[in-house]
């Protein structure tokens, strides 16, 4: 990692004790609690940091607050702003109805119904809820230009001393509710404030704990950033990752990661989307594709955690229950247990029972079909979904239908064609 030559500023544990007094006015810790399943899995001793069990699901209501109690009476009575994807803009809305404070919240037009639900139900009549653009990115621009122009105090996401600190104060409850040292955290990164907060802190105070970064492969703004010295602007984003999804990394936020994280790891969102259903499977937790991206993590260090003491922080639960036959998708997609292929029928009856039985195993499933009968031609092309019980029957599978002579192009090996066919 290339270190940036003076970090401007960092927390120190006293600024992190502080904000936890803060806090304690409306909240006590959130547990850590052991996973036996993950335990088993990785020979270690694997706890979960519940931040899913915050008053607004995840961990984002602890900067938001501490830094809405460092205001002036003169400053918040001008009114708040924030921008963000959804869990951020619970923490400040909820955070307005509790101080009294007026809030305008911009959120991209793609935050999860469910979590724009959850800022209206908190903010109550305190927040005016405005929706912009695709990105948190393009939301966060239009909410400083609200900022600039009426004078109310901008509420940052994650690229703020006082948030940073708030969010500290996860890595403090961590050490204080660990019953033995810890070996490695694992924290999820969007805009890095909890990155930046809770290894300010361990790194402090427990210098010997290793704090892995995780980002989405699809969104690592501060992977980028630390490989380049500085933050940069993603050219592309895949904006499934919500909770995680920023396009360019905080300047404070990147200066500290850069210092403090041991390792940054990024995971494909298919990952993400199983181990989202093992946690609900295994472990009776929803967790929102933010929150599951440390645990999704573990593999990659798999080798290295036997024997270990090792916490993975659930970030949010914030999730939309419309996604869930998305998440499913995505899962098997990266699993390898569904294909889709363009697929060219002979314009004949029978043809599609001809290739279910000349084709299909014995546990494999047609779960996608579209075809159209074109007039004059010999053949037509089909879209066809096929699941499978396991990935190596998907060898077996192509296997049969070029034995059947079957013409067909696989959709799974181009991305382009995917997006536009299925």
């Amino acid at each position: 990692m290339q270190t940036p030559e003076k970090t401007p500023w960092r927390p120190q544990p006293k600024d992190i004790v502080r904000a936890k007094e803060v806090l304690n006015e409306i909240f006590t810790d959130t547990p850590l609690l052991p996973t036996l399943n993950l335990s088993e899995r990785y020979g270690a001793t694997v706890l979960l940091k519940r931040e899913d069990l915050q008053t607004v699901r995840s961990y984002k209501i602890r900067g938001a607050y501490n830094k809405m109690r460092s205001l002036s009476p003169d400053e918040l009575a001008k009114g708040v702003v924030c921008a963000s994807a959804g869990n951020h803009a619970q923490g400040v809305a909820w955070s307005c109805a509790r101080l009294g404070i007026r809030g305008t919240i911009y959120m991209p037009a793609t935050t999860p119904k469910q979590k724009q639900g959850q800022v209206k139900f908190f903010g109550r009549d305190y927040i005016d809820p405005v929706l912009v653009g695709d990105t948190f990115d393009e939301a966060a621009a239009a909410a400083s230009e609200f900022s600039r122009r009426t004078g109310g105090m901008f509420i940052h996401a994650f690229d703020d001393p006082r948030v940073i600190e708030g969010q500290g104060t996860v890595g403090l409850e961590i050490l204080a509710q660990s019953p033995a040292p810890v070996d490695y955290v694992f924290v999820p990164i969007g805009g890095g404030g909890l990155a930046a907060g809770l290894g300010s802190y361990l790194k402090a105070m427990s210098p010997e704990t290793k704090i892995i970064g995780v980002e989405p492969a699809g969104a690592a703004s501060m992977k980028a950033a630390i490989e380049r010295g500085a933050p940069v602007e993603l050219d592309t984003m895949d904006k499934f990752v919500d909770g995680a999804a920023v396009r360019k990394a905080g300047t404070l936020t990147h200066a500290i990661c850069a210092e403090v994280l041991d390792d940054i790891v990024t995971v494909p969102e298919g990952k993400i989307c199983t181990t989202i259903l093992e946690l609900y499977n295994l472990n009776a937790i929803v967790a929102e594709p933010a929150g599951a991206l440390s645990i999704a993590a573990l593999d990659s260090y798999a080798d290295r955690l036997k024997g270990k003491n090792v916490v993975c922080i659930v970030s949010g639960n914030n999730n939309d229950i419309t996604r869930t036959e998305e998440i499913r998708e995505r899962s098997l997609l990266y699993e390898g247990l569904k294909h889709y292929f363009v697929v060219r029928f002979p314009q004949r009856s029978g043809a599609l029972r001809d290739f279910a039985r000349d084709v299909l195993g014995p546990t494999d499933d047609i779960t996608h079909f579209a075809y159209s009968k074109r007039t004059h031609r010999e053949q037509g092309p089909a879209i066809v979904g096929i699941e499978v019980a396991a990935r190596e029957d998907f060898e077996g599978l192509v296997r049969r239908m070029e034995l059947a002579g079957i013409t067909y192009s696989h959709l799974n090996d181009d991305p382009d064609l995917f997006d536009l066919l299925v």
